[in-house]
């Protein structure tokens, strides 16, 4: 309760900043507006706006849990064979030196300009932190209870599904909060490549009129989704931590 306090506090002084420079400076709207005239163009364009972030919503939404699936499905299969280990994982991390972004062009021109290239973009950019996250608990589970559970007989799926799954759910966990925060960079920067609906069009949209209010009201409406999704996945990550403290 206090960090929300505090951060609305926060909140607020940056706002009240940002309003009394605006008034000292006389800075043009179409340069700088501040935020009364943001919170007008919010109020006056809302309709607008929430049509936009339904689509930038729909696609967010879609390529984190296509990105989180795919994600642990592969941390999965690469821990259960070495030989996948050893040839995958120097591939995905090569992958990353090819900026994620300069595919947005490639994507739209191979899916078009609809839902499936801001997806795919979202997906993307979110699929190697899940899985490195995840991997990363699988193989990091405590060794002398994986040798214990061999001992006793357990296969490696056994050892897997009740030792290291478990142990590896913090990480994954903190894989879901990334995506949170990665997923609609991706949408957005797909819509600027090339859209007709979303968010990231909108914004385009008003600055090409010189509408630099309704692009700073469309930017707030994305960042207010993105701390309650990023929030909500916190929530969730925090759970499956306390479920892996009951299991152990």
């Amino acid at each position: 309760m206090t960090r929300a306090r505090d951060g609305a506090l926060a909140f607020a002084a940056v706002l009240a900043g940002w309003q009394v420079l605006v008034w000292l400076t006389a800075v043009p709207p179409f340069i700088l507006p501040g935020p009364l005239r943001v919170a007008e163009a919010l109020v006056l364009q809302h309709q607008l706006i929430l049509q936009h972030a339904t689509v930038t919503v729909v696609e967010i939404l879609l390529g984190i849990a296509l990105g989180t699936l795919l994600g642990a499905v592969t941390a999965l299969q690469l821990m259960m064979s070495r030989r996948a280990l050893g040839f995958v994982l120097p591939v995905l991390v090569f992958s990353q030196a090819v900026p994620v972004f300069a595919l947005a062009p490639l994507l739209t021109l191979w899916l078009g300009y609809g839902l499936g290239a801001k997806v795919a973009m979202a997906v993307l950019i979110i699929y190697f932190p899940v899985v490195s996250s995840f991997l990363d608990g699988l193989r990091h589970t405590e060794p002398v209870l994986v040798e214990m559970a061999r001992c006793f007989g357990a296969t490696k799926g056994q050892i897997l599904r009740h030792i290291r799954l478990p142990a590896a759910l913090p990480s994954f966990g903190s894989g879901l909060r990334l995506a949170a925060v990665y997923a609609p960079i991706g949408a957005v920067i797909g819509e600027w490549v090339g859209a007709s609906q979303g968010l990231g069009y909108l914004m385009l949209l008003a600055n090409g009129r010189a509408k630099t209010d309704l692009m700073f009201a469309a930017l707030f409406v994305l960042a207010l989704f993105t701390v309650v999704l990023h929030r909500s996945v916190g929530l969730l990550a925090d759970h499956l931590a306390r479920r892996a403290k009951g299991m152990a």
